[in-house]
């Protein structure tokens, strides 16, 4: 299973020179916690969480309005390869206590957004498969059996 059938593709991105308020708006609109926040070639630039709006704008009463994504954006990004598999991803985000992950490419392109909620998803939807059939197998009444 490759990240890139997981995460949502394309990533929402947005410049650093967005509105606070204008990249909560994307977020409400794609339904998402975070956005990457990229320059004009799309390399990452940082990425905007939930835990920064309430870190970083409502626990300082800045206005959304006015204030710049750029100035309270994460910008020390740890990002996934399109090759690193699902429980490398995991591990990424479980010891820096993150949510998302963007996804790159060999240039460092952004190719998708990785939210642990759908990677734990599908890892659970795999584990149920392997589960029945290793039922399948050991409830077989066959020939010797």
């Amino acid at each position: 299973m490759t990240l890139l059938k997981i995460a949502r593709v394309p990533a929402p991105t947005v410049s650093a020179d967005t509105s606070v308020q204008d990249a909560v708006a994307k977020m409400v609109e794609v339904g998402v916690g975070a956005v990457v926040i990229v320059d004009a070639e799309d390399q990452i630039e940082g990425i905007f969480t939930e835990r920064d709006v309430l870190e970083r704008m409502a626990a300082k009463c800045l206005p959304c309005d006015t204030t710049k994504v750029g100035g309270v954006m994460s910008s020390q990004v740890e990002v996934a390869h399109r090759d690193t598999n699902p429980s490398e991803a995991l591990l990424i985000m479980d010891s820096h206590h993150f949510r998302h992950l963007p996804i790159v490419d060999d240039q460092g392109k952004v190719l998708g957004m990785l939210s642990v909620r759908h990677l734990l998803h599908r890892m659970v939807e795999d584990l149920s498969h392997e589960l029945e059939a290793l039922d399948s197998y050991v409830s077989a009444d066959g020939p010797g059996g």
